[in-house]
């Protein structure tokens, strides 16, 4: 396909993009307690900092699943590390569209994928796959909102996110299990 197609095709996805999240943004963006419960987790999942803490809380506390703890934090550290290093091959710039509202500063202008939507993707599933509950997997549809109610993902960042944190948490946990 030459460069004109594929540049055309990358702009007519990311203006179906930006429509959806105008639309996201106007049904439920206008909520003041989304709002804030979207600019909370913003704060939470900076840098994957708030999984590696409740990562390191596990690991002081819960002795007896130390390794399963730590295998929770590499999945954290791991995919955010990997979201990072993608978002500067890719260089996909993030939403810009006088219809969608910024909430929140975001420490780069790259997109893609949301470093968010990956490390608690693979928070979320590597706490599933150490507890053998799925209740921490609601965390993840949420976090994927939150990020475009905040007008700073489009949805392919955030679902590219979660397939990076899925992948990564359960390489990492499959790690520890075949080390014990």
């Amino acid at each position: 396909m030459p460069s004109n197609a594929i540049s055309e095709s990358i702009s007519r996805l990311e203006a179906a993009e930006a429509d959806v999240l105008v639309v996201l943004q106007r049904a439920i963006g206008d909520n003041p307690q989304i709002y804030a419960g979207a600019r909370g987790l913003s704060h939470l999942g900076e840098h994957a900092l708030g999984w590696l803490l409740l990562a390191g809380g596990g690991f002081v506390v819960d002795k007896r699943r130390r390794r399963q703890w730590f295998a929770v934090g590499t999945a954290a550290f791991c995919s955010h590390a990997a979201s990072v290093v993608i978002k500067r091959v890719v260089r996909r710039r993030r939403p810009d569209d006088e219809r969608i509202t910024v909430g929140v500063g975001t420490p780069s202008k790259l997109s893609f994928p949301s470093s968010h939507a990956t490390s608690t993707t693979a928070t979320m599933v590597a706490l599933a796959d150490m507890t053998g509950n799925k209740l921490p997997l609601v965390g993840i549809p949420v976090m994927m909102i939150s990020r475009m109610v905040l007008g700073v993902h489009y949805p392919t960042d955030t679902l590219a996110g979660a397939a990076i944190g899925a992948t990564t948490a359960r390489a990492c946990m499959e790690t520890e299990r075949s080390t014990r």
